[in-house]
């Protein structure tokens, strides 16, 4: 079984028609752009009201599952900010629910299974995903793309999946984990069904992110929430082959990939050499250092760290100024935070974050 990353490659050509102009897209290639696009990993609720409203009683995959509330979730940052591009609202373990893995997500703890994966029959007797398990993906991309089209002359729809290594700890662990015992036990141990595992989580991240992308998305964000969780060696044996997988297949249908992961410093290069066309940096990284590792063939992601949100706004201005500064030097850069929004984040502190960057210049004439 031939596993080894595939290499990077560039669509330089918009794939989705009405959008040619967006700034967000034209960074995504590594085109000059009319100001910094600016978008916040997990915009799409927790901080809002508005979110919290129609959340009242609906549980987390059950609104996931809902294709009114993924479109009316996914709507509210980008009418509320005014971001450049929208993150469809999903969770990571939403494909496995589809297919029928019986997990749930707790509030306060996270996606918990009920029958965690040791075995290579355990993989076996996991379903691969198809079109047929996703209407509700389908018909909430449609109405998305339909209705960003009129937003700000047309705001592009970012696809979400998680990465195969942390869709593969959260089956094997049974939940969230801070050490990764039996995630490690059975790569090392267990390398058989590690792979097995791997394979079928790949196909399962790869045919997710078709769906929303053959329904209109125009870009793909890769989470690997926990891929920091290993070092160098043991991501390019373990997760990078499959990540790189993932985003070959979504590679073919000619939008831009960007390829996230949290405490992921050391590992930068080798997620860009997975085949990212944008490579996400988290907060504990400088961004000047991450733009060094990861190389001038990719562009940038990044990476304020969400705690200065709460700090006075001229204090997050001026460290989201060398934010930007920064991301002069990469061959593209996004602003984002360095992570997710957090809940208690106060949504008109965002909204003047956003205004800031995009009335930030990008000239030297200030």
């Amino acid at each position: 079984m031939d596993v080894r990353p595939t290499p990077f490659t560039c669509h330089p050509e918009p794939v989705t028609t009405g959008l040619e102009h967006s700034a967000f897209l034209k960074a995504a290639r590594g085109e000059a752009v009319p100001h910094t696009p600016v978008w916040f990993m997990r915009q799409a609720g927790r901080s809002l009201p508005e979110y919290l409203k129609v959340r009242e009683g609906v549980g987390m995959l059950e609104s996931c599952m809902n294709a009114e509330l993924i479109t009316e979730i996914t709507l509210q940052p980008v009418r509320r900010y005014g971001v450049d591009a929208a993150i469809f609202f999903s969770d990571i373990v939403l494909p496995l629910k589809a297919v029928g893995v019986d997990l749930d997500i707790k509030p306060g703890v996270g996606p918990v299974v009920a029958d965690p994966v040791c075995t290579l029959a355990d993989v076996e007797a996991i379903p691969d995903l198809t079109p047929e398990h996703l209407p509700f993906i389908t018909e909430a991309v449609r109405t998305l793309v339909g209705e960003l089209a009129g937003i700000n002359g047309g705001t592009p729809l970012i696809g979400f999946a998680g990465a195969p290594f942390t869709v593969a700890s959260y089956l094997v662990e049974g939940g969230p984990s801070k050490e990764y015992a039996k995630t490690k036990a059975m790569m090392y141990g267990a390398p058989e069904v590690w792979d097995a595992l791997m394979t079928k989580i790949a196909g399962i991240s790869a045919a997710f992110l078709r769906v929303q992308v053959e329904a209109g998305a125009s870009a793909i964000q890769l989470f690997d929430s926990w891929a920091g969780a290993v070092n160098r060696d043991d991501y390019v044996r373990f997760v990078q082959p499959w990540s790189a997988r993932v985003l070959s297949s979504i590679g073919e249908l000619g939008v831009p990939k960007i390829h996230f992961g949290v405490n992921s410093g050391e590992l930068l290069d080798l997620m860009g050499e997975a085949g990212a066309d944008i490579v996400g940096v988290d907060w504990r990284v400088r961004l000047a250092d991450g733009i060094e590792r990861i190389g001038p063939e990719r562009g940038v992601q990044g990476n304020l760290d969400p705690t200065l949100v709460f700090a006075p706004t001229e204090v997050m201005t001026a460290r989201a100024a060398e934010v930007i500064e920064a991301g002069r030097t990469a061959r593209s850069h996004i602003f984002n935070l360095g992570h997710g929004v957090i809940p208690s984040t106060n949504p008109d502190q965002l909204a003047r974050l956003t205004d800031f960057v995009h009335a930030y210049p990008l000239t030297d004439d200030r």
